[in-house]
């Protein structure tokens, strides 16, 4: 993806606002507005940022899980088994 395509200044924002917006949306690519030669704000399709957001999300909890057994705090699967199955025959009695 080339970035450079995405860069438009705020001018361009504030007199083609409609075609910009449905340029992001048809897209599912990121523009990054200028101020002064300056970027100040990236507008994306809401798609494409839930999309963002779930990955991001993922990437955590990957982080954390690898933390996680770096520190040794694992169970075996065999005892998560074990205590799902105890409390599901817990739940029915």
């Amino acid at each position: 993806m080339n970035i450079t395509n995405g860069i438009k200044p705020v001018t361009y924002l504030k007199s083609r606002a409609a075609d910009l917006l449905n340029q992001i949306n048809e897209a599912h690519r990121p523009v990054i507005i200028t101020q002064n030669g300056e970027p100040r704000a990236v507008l994306q399709d809401p798609e494409s940022y839930e999309n963002m957001r779930n990955a991001i999300g993922l990437l955590k909890l990957l982080s954390q899980g690898e933390a996680d057994i770096r520190e040794g705090r694992t169970t075996s699967q065999k005892d998560v088994f074990n205590e799902i199955e105890y409390a599901l025959n817990k739940s029915h009695s």
